[in-house]
């Protein structure tokens, strides 16, 4: 199955207890089509860069076959940039600087060769943009996937709401799942949400691994323990892009499906926070990710004998 992915494509800049960097690639749809390309799966990105954008990422895009026709190059303009300072926990962090630039008039253009896709996949935008992306689309997607965030909650929640109605599977983390639900508990903060349409809801709890949540049924899986933790920045990204790509690769989208796809995600994110950027995970190959999900298979796999 087709994976159109719809989100920024980006420059990060840095800080974390470790070291930091200059302006490095990065945006959610960045790290998306590179997770996929490791699975194999026939992604498109829909986004929008300036003129500063090297022609080397964007070679290193149709390298990894990923179609960037939807991918708009606005040549007088600068690609958004983001610059953070996470904190000793790597849990918390600062923003330091945010420009918008070429992102805040982004109108998604969805390719002709990308209009069959069968997973729309859609990365953190304002949930206005993102509707207009399911308008464009000559058929409806079979699976939508949105992922959103709290500042959209505090500016645009009636859109968001709109945008909620129309999705399959959403993915937020513990903290946003509450506000948009008022709910503490997370299995009743899940529950809420599927009444606003989602099918399936997936609440990310970072080091401390995700949920699933599908009617009645809860999955639960933990985060890989990990020697060594550099830059947690795209994590979240890349966890979307691999339960993605999973499901575009398997063609199922029922909940044990989706369980699977959900610990490929997890996999495919424990290898980006091992360095900054999209370094780490522009390194892994097929082989590394299959290592990967045999060490968290013996992670969670016990027997227990009752008498």
């Amino acid at each position: 199955m087709k994976l159109l992915v719809v989100g920024s494509v980006a420059f990060d800049a840095i800080e974390t207890p470790f070291g930091k960097t200059d302006k490095i690639l990065g945006g959610a749809a960045t790290y998306i089509g590179i997770t996929s390309s490791i699975l194999g799966v026939k992604s498109g990105i829909v986004s929008v860069v300036g003129g500063d954008f090297p022609q080397e990422h964007l070679d290193m895009f149709t390298n990894r076959d990923i179609n960037i026709e939807g991918i708009e190059i606005v040549k007088e303009g600068k690609t958004f940039f983001w610059s953070g300072k996470y904190h000793n926990d790597l849990n918390t962090r600062d923003t330091l600087a945010t420009e918008v630039n070429v992102l805040e008039n982004f109108d998604p253009k969805i390719p002709d060769s990308m209009q069959d896709a069968e997973i729309l996949l859609l990365g953190n935008l304002h949930p206005g943009v993102q509707l207009s992306v399911l308008e464009k689309m000559n058929t409806r997607p079979k699976l939508v996937i949105l992922d959103t965030m709290n500042f959209w909650m505090d500016s645009a929640l009636d859109i968001l709401m709109d945008m909620i109605a129309k999705t399959d599977v959403i993915t937020i983390n513990d903290e946003e799942a509450r506000q948009l639900s008022g709910e503490y508990s997370l299995v009743k903060a899940a529950k809420k949400i599927h009444t606003m349409g989602p099918e399936y809801v997936i609440i990310k709890k970072g080091e401390h691994g995700a949920l699933l949540f599908h009617d009645n049924k809860i999955f639960a899986i933990p985060a890989l323990p990990l020697e060594d933790v550099f830059d947690p920045t795209g994590a979240g990204d890349t966890f979307a892009g691999g339960f993605a790509a999973y499901l575009a690769k398997k063609g199922k989208f029922d909940f044990e499906t989706m369980k699977s796809a959900l610990i490929v995600g997890s996999a495919m994110a424990s290898f980006t926070v091992e360095k900054f950027g999209t370094e780490r995970i522009q390194e892994v190959n097929e082989s590394d990710m299959f290592g990967r999900l045999r060490q968290f298979k013996e992670l969670t796999t016990f027997d227990v004998e009752l008498q």
